[in-house]
């Protein structure tokens, strides 16, 4: 009883401690924000390798979740509701739910444990310290324009996301379903808010620095050589996957209730 009061105190201990460290590391990047324009290239770099970058990537994936999306409406509805519904749900789920959601979990994957595994090589191999030894905050130089190209790119790739996503469930929802264009199209601004938009954009934004951040993070704290930088990679993508689920709670509650 008394080692397993010891390890629970000992999990109990270190969590609150991973906590005050992240707590630490973000309170250093808000407190370089007033050098951002010192930081102009690295944040242009982060934008493109970000954004280009993931850009094919968010489009294929769009494409094929806004078809499964428009048959998975058409189906389930198509008995208890006009057609032109259709179109009206596939527009609100896409801006309000999926496609931040989706994107949020997809880049996790892909921008989190990259910048996790980049930073973390970097860790290891003591490039960090090279920078601290000559007078450069690396929680500054490397930190902060990640978080703020995912601020900034994350939100331009969900509305990418929107855009693909409601295209592919047009085109299929007429080629499958045979629901009319014009029935589609005036379900869609039939009920389209601008306001659904702004909801979806604030969850990416928070999505976005979410996970740039979680991805520094976790590579400015690796340890341990080549297995530490898989594990900083690993903790990033599930640690921003299940804040962005728990955050969409939050978000979603916050914004439309």
């Amino acid at each position: 009883m008394t080692r397993l009061l010891a390890l629970l105190g000992g999990q109990l201990a270190a969590f609150f401690i991973q906590i005050f460290q992240m707590f630490r590391y973000f309170i250093q990047c808000m407190a370089e924000m007033w050098r951002v324009y010192l930081y102009r290239h690295q944040i242009i770099a982060q934008c493109y390798a970000i954004g280009v970058g993931s850009l094919p990537l968010v489009c294929l994936i769009s494409a094929f979740s806004g078809m499964a999306v428009a048959i998975q409406t058409a189906y389930q509805m198509e008995a208890y509701v006009p057609d032109y519904m259709v179109g009206a749900l596939i527009v609100r789920s896409v801006i309000l739910v999926l496609s931040p959601i989706l994107m949020g979990l997809v880049l996790a994957g892909r921008v989190g444990a990259g910048i996790a595994s980049e930073l973390g090589t970097m860790k290891v191999s003591e490039q960090v310290d090279a920078l601290t030894s000559l007078a450069v905050d690396p929680v500054g130089y490397l930190m902060l324009p990640r978080v703020i190209a995912g601020l900034i790119m994350i939100p331009i790739l969900v509305i990418y996301s929107f855009l693909v996503s409601i295209a592919c469930g047009f085109v299929m929802s007429i080629i499958k379903m045979n629901i009319t264009p014009t029935d589609l199209i005036k379900g869609m601004k039939l009920y389209f808010e601008n306001y659904d938009v702004f909801v979806g954009l604030v969850k990416s934004a928070v999505y976005g620095g979410l996970l740039t951040f979680m991805g520094a993070y976790m590579g400015l704290c690796t340890q341990g050589g080549a297995q530490g930088v898989g594990r900083s990679a690993t903790a990033a993508v599930v640690v921003s996957s299940a804040l962005v689920l728990i955050l969409d709670y939050f978000l979603t509650h916050a914004l439309l209730y």
